[in-house]
């Protein structure tokens, strides 16, 4: 299967089906050096983990993590990586029924179409448990930008109807309530939102919105590797996402030039700044220094106990009701995918940033010939 591959300098290939033995991820292009542990992969496994809450399926997996790989004595050599999250508790009889039909909103048909076969048990690699490969690498990169000053954090901006108040905005309330909302009093109302749809065995979607902060300016690689463009490709790649904006995003196409445009200013540090973000950090596809700032949709779970219509395989139309254990809102769980893809993304693009200027090549060389 092609298109399991990402990044250039820094590369990542996750691996495995969701009722696999495995599922698991390599990382070539990792610097030798960076000290590295299970646990430090292991706190963002455990973000995404399954059954924390009765917004997230009942799936019981530890999703333990294994170094295989690229570490020897606490420190990654400069090999690849090869990490491993063992499938522990599968239930393929769930999904027996369905290999006879198409689920509505799911891959089958599309992947049916492209391959002629498919795992149906879990969705396979289009289940949203391929994104633990996404989230292991995810972890060593952010660990890496965090050396360079650089943070990237999300949370739920939106679920269902309810939107948070960036009058109320506290982050810290995000990692205190299962739904991830900076917003105490907007994450009451979406639970209550998702506690009706779970009585009317139906799901709901919503906004993940993402900051990357300490970004130098300068990062992003013209013309089809803009900052912006890779990480729309990255966030896309999720399983479930079916939007992508920067900044303001579509609000921009209703604004004008003389309100859109952000006034740039020399700070009492002496450093360029702007007066305003409207442009979410990047300008012409490269980081501008400010707050790298953006929003990914993702629409509701299409499993849902609710009767909905469809065809078999055979050209029936039928109703079903997809059995099995399901998440009845993706966002809350997804809010640390985006980070990895974001993570992963910028770091890949700040590596291959190194070599844009003879001075910065130059002083590097220096310094390594000042070192013998």
């Amino acid at each position: 299967m092609a298109g399991s591959t990402l990044g250039t300098l820094l590369s990542i290939t996750t691996w495995g089906e969701s009722h696999g033995k495995g599922i698991g991820v390599v990382i070539d292009g990792c610097p030798a050096g960076l000290p590295l542990a299970e646990e430090d992969i292991q706190f963002y496994l455990n973000r995404r983990r399954p059954g924390q809450s009765r917004f997230t399926t009942p799936r019981t997996e530890a999703d333990q993590v294994e170094i295989l790989s690229g570490v020897f004595e606490g420190r990654t050599t400069g090999t690849p990586i090869s990490l491993m999250v063992r499938n522990t508790s599968q239930r393929s009889g769930d999904y027996s029924e369905i290999a006879s039909y198409y689920r509505p909103g799911h891959a089958d048909y599309t992947y049916d179409k492209k391959y002629g076969f498919r795992d149906y048990t879990g969705g396979g690699r289009s289940s949203g448990r391929e994104t633990i490969g996404r989230v292991a690498a995810g972890a060593v990169a952010a660990k890496i930008l965090e050396r360079l000053g650089v943070t990237v954090t999300a949370y739920a901006r939106a679920i269902g109807p309810v939107s948070i108040d960036d009058s109320r905005f506290d982050l810290a309330q995000a990692s205190e309530n299962p739904v991830c909302m900076p917003d105490a009093q907007a994450a009451i109302q979406a639970m209550e939102h998702l506690d009706q749809c779970r009585r009317e065995q139906d799901s709901c979607g919503g906004v993940v919105e993402c900051i990357i902060k300490g970004l130098p300016a300068g990062i992003g690689e013209p013309c089809f590797d803009k900052l912006n463009a890779s990480l729309a490709k990255a966030v896309c790649s999720i399983g479930a996402v079916k939007g992508f904006e920067i900044g303001d995003g579509f609000a921009a196409a209703a604004s004008h030039g003389s309100a859109n445009n952000d006034p740039f200013f020399i700070g009492p540090d002496g450093r360029v700044s702007k007066r305003s973000n409207h442009a979410g950090g990047v300008l012409g596809g490269i980081s501008d220094g400010s707050d790298v700032v953006f929003r990914a949709a993702f629409k509701p779970t299409p499993s849902i106990s609710a009767e909905q219509q469809t065809i078999s395989r055979a050209g029936e139309n039928i109703t079903v009701s997809v059995r099995g254990r399901h998440d009845p809102i993706i966002v809350p769980r997804a809010v640390v995918v985006v980070e990895c893809m974001a993570a992963l993304t910028v770091l890949d693009l700040m590596m291959t940033g190194m070599t844009s200027r003879l001075d910065r090549i130059q002083s590097f060389w220096e310094n390594v010939r000042a070192e013998d």
